[in-house]
This record gives structure tokens, sequence and C-alpha cells, in this order.
């Protein structure tokens, strides 16, 4: 009687559990990606606390005499969005310095966890002998995307915090609880566009870590002035449809492009 080796084939599904599998293992050993939730919860706590403690301060310009007075926050959801028809104290800051600042950080994590992959010879041998060229952009857009959201939240939890070690108001001006919570899931569904970005630009840059986080950062600066605009604090059922749809629409498109990339291009 012969014996006859079977190779089982291996569906998409179980490559894509694998894959994704490995890198949740991977991002969560990372220290990158807790030093980036940590950066994400401490700076909107630092940030509120010193622009309170500056709150009436005077500051002189020497060659005209002229006095500025600093004006630090007044309610604690600044560092979320502008509430509607308030033009609070320090708003200006907080304006470009607020949540939305972590589309832009996120970008850090996605670059430096793909060029890892290339320069080890990683994503070489694990195209070789594990897994296709669409799952691994795939895993690393759902990595990117759950680091994102959790630094969105880390975030949120921080301006909390700060706002209440600084006693500011949570007064949300009209608004209700259901607003912040449409506008997070909001914004957590509009990181999936970023993050989409930064995987393309990271699978084209490879082991060159440096031209992606730049590049990623240039990509990524074109559409960060219209956040506040899409995910406001008012924001309702349709500011979280047209997120989810714009985000799901990105991740298809520049994901089948970043597969394009990886096949066109060389893995070293």
């Amino acid at each position: 009687m012969e014996n006859t080796i079977k190779f089982e084939k291996v569906s998409f599904a179980g490559r894509m559990k694998s894959m994704l599998k490995v890198d949740f293992r991977r991002m969560f050993k990372s220290k990158l990606f807790y030093i980036l939730i940590a950066c994400a919860l401490i700076l909107p706590i630092l940030m509120t606390v010193m622009m309170s403690m500056m709150d009436g301060q005077e500051s002189v310009n020497q060659q005209t005499g002229e006095i500025t007075i600093m004006e630090g926050p007044e309610n604690a959801w600044q560092n979320i969005g502008t509430l509607p028809g308030e033009p609070l104290g320090g708003d200006e800051i907080f304006m470009m310095c607020n949540i939305n600042m972590m589309f832009m950080a996120v970008a850090v994590f996605v670059c430096l966890f793909i060029s890892d992959d290339f320069r080890s010879g990683y994503a070489k041998n694990l195209f070789t002998v594990r897994a296709k060229r669409g799952e691994y952009v795939v895993s690393k857009t759902l990595s990117g995307f759950i680091c994102g959201a959790l630094m969105l939240i880390a975030y949120l939890v921080g301006s909390i915090l700060g706002g209440a070690i600084s006693g500011l108001s949570f007064d949300l001006h009209g608004l209700s609880a259901g607003n912040i919570v449409m506008c997070m899931i909001a914004k957590i569904f509009l990181m999936l566009v970023f993050v989409s970005i930064f995987t393309l630009i990271s699978v084209a840059a490879k082991q060159k870590a440096w031209l992606a986080i730049c590049g990623s950062l240039g990509g990524g600066m074109l559409l960060f002035m219209m956040v506040s605009m899409i995910t406001p604090l008012g924001s309702t059922i349709i500011n979280v449809a047209l997120c989810a749809a714009g985000g799901s629409l990105f991740a298809f498109g520049l994901g089948a492009i970043s597969k394009v990339v990886l096949k066109k291009t060389s893995l070293v």
C-alpha cells in the first residue's frame, strides 16, 4: 500500500486569522504601542493643567509695550472639539492641539510597524511561505486601526481627567452625551481613512521608516484640517455613517493599491 502525502490548502479565512493573530500579538507586546497610548493619555492632562495654571498671566512686548493676557481653557471638552456658539478662552490653541492630533500620531506606529517587517526580512519570508499580499495589507490596516482607536479613547479619558484636575466645567452648552459618543465613534471610523493612507505609503517605502513617516505626515495633512468639520462635538448618526462609509471605501481602495505596490516592487 502506497503512502501519499496530501497538502491541505489553507483558506483565505485561515490565512487571515493566522496573520491577524501574529500581528496583534506583536502589537500588544510592542513597547511603541504602549508608549503611544501613554502619550495619548498624558498629553491632554498636561496641556489642560498647564494652560489652566497660566490663565490670567500677563506678558509684555518689550518693543511695543503691548500687554497680552494668557487665557486658559474654561471647558473640559475643548480638548475634543469646539462647543457650538461659545468662543471659550484658549480656544485658538486647542483648535489645533486637540484629540485630532492622534490621527497624525498613529502614523508613527503604522510606519515603524511595517518598516520593521522589511528591515528584518520578516516580510519576504512571510510572503514566501505563509501569507499573500492582500492578507498582509488587511492585517496591517486593522492593527493600525485598533491602535488609532485606542489612542483616541485614551485621549478622551485624559481630557476628562485633565478637566477634573483643573476644575473645569463639563457643561455641554446644549449638546447631549449622545453627541459626544457619536463624535468619538465618527472619529474612530475616520481613523480608518488615515491608517489606509499610512499603510499605502509604508508598504511603498518599505524598510525606509524615515521616508514612510515623512510621506505619511505629508499625506495626512491634506485631510487633517477636515477632521474637525467632519466629526464635530455635535456629531449625529449622519456623521457616523459618513465616516464609516468613507473609512470603508478608503480601506478597500487604498488596500487594493497597496497590494499592487507589494506585487510590483522588490521586497528588499
